[in-house]
Formats: C-alpha cells, sequence, structure tokens
C-alpha cells in the first residue's frame, strides 16, 4: 500500500441501492452544495443530533466523515435521490456508533416528507444490512416527539426496545434483527411488482 492511502475494506456487494421510486449511492464530495439545503433547515434538522448546519463547510465535513465511514466499514449514510427527477432528496443509511450498534437513520428534504421515501429507503437499508452485508441487528433511535419517524420504524416493522438518552434528550429504541426479520424486504418486493 502506499503511504498515505487508506485501507479499502469497502464492501464491493454494495455499491448502490434501488428501489422503485429512488436511487441510493455513497455521497461524493460534489453532493456538498445540494444537501446543505437539507441540513441547514431548521424544521428538517429538528430532531436530528447536530441541528441544522450553519454553513456549507460543515455539510462537506460532514460528508467527508461519511465517506470515511464508508471506506472503514462498507455501508454509511449515503445520498437519496429520487429515481424520477434524478433530484438528491436527503440521506439514508447505517451507520456504526461508538458502542458497536449499527444505527438506521434517515433525513429527506421537507418537499419530500409524506410520500412513503423514508421507508422506502430505510427498508431498501435493512434489507442490504440483513442480505449483503451480513449485519446481526440495526438500531434506530427516534425522538418521541418526531411521530412521522416513528412511524417509518413501526411500518418497517422494527419492535420497540424501550427508551434512551441520547444527544441529551429522550429517545424511543427501535431494534430489528436478522433472525426476527423485518417486514422491509417483503414490503419492497410488493411495491416492485
Amino acid at each position: 500500500m502506499e503511504a498515505g492511502r487508506i485501507a479499502l475494506s469497502y464492501n464491493p456487494g454494495v455499491e448502490s441501492l434501488e428501489t422503485p421510486r429512488l436511487h441510493l449511492r455513497p455521497f461524493a464530495a460534489g453532493d456538498a452544495t445540494v444537501v446543505h439545503s437539507v441540513y441547514s433547515d431548521p424544521e428538517v434538522m429538528r430532531y436530528v443530533a447536530t441541528g441544522p448546519l450553519p454553513d456549507p463547510e460543515m455539510t462537506s465535513r460532514l460528508l467527508r466523515d461519511y465517506m470515511t465511514h464508508q471506506r472503514a466499514w462498507g455501508y454509511s449514510f449515503w445520498a437519496v435521490l429520487e429515481r424520477a427527477s434524478g433530484t438528491l432528496i436527503g440521506d439514508a443509511g447505517l451507520y456504526r456508533t461508538p458502542v458497536g450498534e449499527v444505527e438506521l437513520g434517515y433525513t429527506l428534504g421537507k418537499a419530500w416528507w409524506g410520500y412513503g421515501y423514508a421507508t422506502e429507503a430505510a427498508g431498501a437499508w435493512l434489507q442490504a444490512a440483513f442480505s449483503q452485508l451480513g449485519i446481526s441487528e440495526v438500531v434506530a433511535l427516534a425522538e418521541p416527539a418526531n411521530g412521522a419517524s416513528l412511524r417509518v420504524l413501526e411500518k418497517l416493522g422494527m419492535r420497540r426496545d424501550g427508551e434512551r438518552m441520547a444527544f441529551g434528550r429522550p429517545h424511543t429504541v427501535y431494534r430489528a434483527s436478522r433472525r426476527a426479520g423485518p417486514r422491509a424486504g417483503g414490503l419492497l418486493r410488493r411495491r416492485a411488482r
């Protein structure tokens, strides 16, 4: 290996994810300007740990972190693009936490709320986690006041597993395991027919 190069442990079996309406792919440096409009919106980011990002440089740093995580683990938060328009509408993905859990998350721009895109993107990630990536358990956290996210996680068949404090606020914990099997795979297959 050349000096200064990061060894890649990227899982080449997951280059991108497709759903009937969405294309998910790893973020690229050029995505920062577009996704900053999502990450800087206070309403969109009110339940996200970082809160709204104040400037495009912070968004660029966040995307670099996602790219580093991708190289280390073979998954991360990825860009979510609406297939019909090609528009980057937010992110969705998996992220390994400092305590070793694999956490599912998603953040979509306000204009794309209410269309089932969060369920579709998160379902694709659960399906990939339990198949191509070989992950045995995925956790998701949602603030109790975030009814939309609670409904997404329940539609995916994730089970409630108590509460915990995260980022100084209470969160409901959801879990899905490969053994228990979320309904996500079936949900996506039914839509694809």
